[in-house]
């Protein structure tokens, strides 16, 4: 089973970057649980969201020590970072979080500017999708042209088709 959780600001996308995980591994047949966590003022408040993956039936949605964790700010580390997993990932948006920290020893750091990126990618609204691309890279828990296709796919439903966030996605890919 992959435990993992998406925690940053409202309004950062952060829900849909779980729901996109949660999206894409269902499509390759695998059992999912997508729970979110919001503050109630939203844009702006807190939002986290946890995603489990596996091939058999997932009895909880709750995740006490996540495999993997995507902070796109400082709160979401002070609230995250010592629940990893040992040998865990910790993806770390370093254009907000630009003070100098030290990590646990034990776990995979990934710091990657998900906002400048997708700003040089033109697409602002982007910097979940240099995440996903990122994870997927590093992780393994996707193959990056397949979690591309289920990007798309995911947009498309809701009649949204941007060619950007596959650059996005790419370019995160590339990190």
């Amino acid at each position: 089973m992959v435990e993992m959780i998406c925690a940053g600001f409202g309004g950062q996308g952060v829900l849909t970057t779980g729901l996109i995980v949660a999206h894409a591994a269902m499509m390759l047949d695998r059992e999912v649980t997508w729970y979110p966590s919001y503050g109630s003022e939203m844009r702006g408040g807190t939002a986290n969201c946890t995603i489990k993956i596996d091939d058999h039936e997932i009895a909880s949605p709750y995740s006490k020590h996540p495999d993997i964790v995507c902070a796109l700010n400082a709160p979401a580390i002070d609230k995250f970072e010592e629940s990893i997993k040992p040998g865990g990932y910790l993806f770390v948006n370093t254009s907000l979080v630009t003070e100098q920290r030290t990590y646990r020893d034990d776990i995979h750091v990934v710091e990657v500017p998900m906002t400048e990126v997708a700003a040089r990618c033109e697409n602002p609204k982007g910097a979940n999708l240099v995440l996903l691309g990122a994870v997927a890279a590093h992780t393994g828990l996707f193959d990056v042209d397949e979690l591309d296709h289920q990007v798309t796919e995911y947009f498309a439903k809701k009649g949204k088709n941007n060619p950007k966030n596959s650059v996005c996605l790419r370019e995160g890919a590339k990190l």
